[in-house]
């Protein structure tokens, strides 16, 4: 599958910078890696951009902060970086208007169990749900279903330790839904930390 989306990748740059003589006006990298991830279904590893466009992984990464400054400058898509992994997604203040015209409903509100639950993820993940109930001091398995539901978190494979807890982490939907264009946008807040998420300990329910 890799394979396939690498040779996506590279007929989409070669179509653009086209390598024959009467080409004198290449496209800079900044509009190869748009022209991608415009095309891309999914989120992309850098690597796999740099791989595709046979360029160093840190040329690839100053185009993409430079695409990303371009981005900002009023325009009405943005880019999101989560877990390595880049995409094109609309601006978040243009929510309404996108909303309107697909005619979704307005993004759902979220209760206040479901955004403490949430926030105590993407400020911890990989966190596991006894941890997040630790901090609580209820238990979250229902809110953590309904986030899972809802695109807003997801499994991040198992901790060590008894019983091998599912660690949960946020997804790239969590950042559209908040406006984020990646974690690193997120207010500084320290949570307290418990004794039993210290000592790796599993509460039961």
């Amino acid at each position: 599958m890799n394979s396939i989306k690498n040779l996506t990748f590279k007929i989409v740059y070669y179509s653009m910078t086209d390598a024959s003589p009467e080409s004198t006006l290449p496209l800079s990298l900044e509009a190869c890696l748009e022209a991608i991830l415009f095309v891309a279904a999914s989120p992309v590893p850098v690597a796999q951009l740099a791989q595709a466009l046979g360029r160093p992984l840190e040329a690839v990464e100053q185009a993409i902060a430079n695409l990303e400054v371009q981005l900002a400058q009023g325009r009405g898509i943005s880019l999101q970086r989560h877990e390595g992994k880049i995409q094109i997604t609309t601006a978040p203040m243009l929510a309404s208007i996108v909303e309107n015209f697909l005619g979704l409903e307005a993004t759902a509100r979220l209760s206040r169990a479901a955004l403490e639950t949430l926030a105590i993820i993407a400020y911890r993940q990989p966190v596991t749900r006894p941890g997040i109930d630790a901090i609580r001091g209820v238990n979250s398995d229902g809110v953590l279903k309904s986030l899972l539901s809802k695109g807003l978190v997801q499994e991040m494979g198992r901790a060590e330790g008894p019983g091998r807890p599912i660690l949960y982490g946020t997804t790239t939907e969590f950042l559209q839904h908040f406006g984020l264009s990646s974690l690193g946008q997120m207010p500084p807040y320290e949570l307290p930390e418990t004794p039993d998420e210290e000592r790796n300990v599993i509460l039961k329910d």
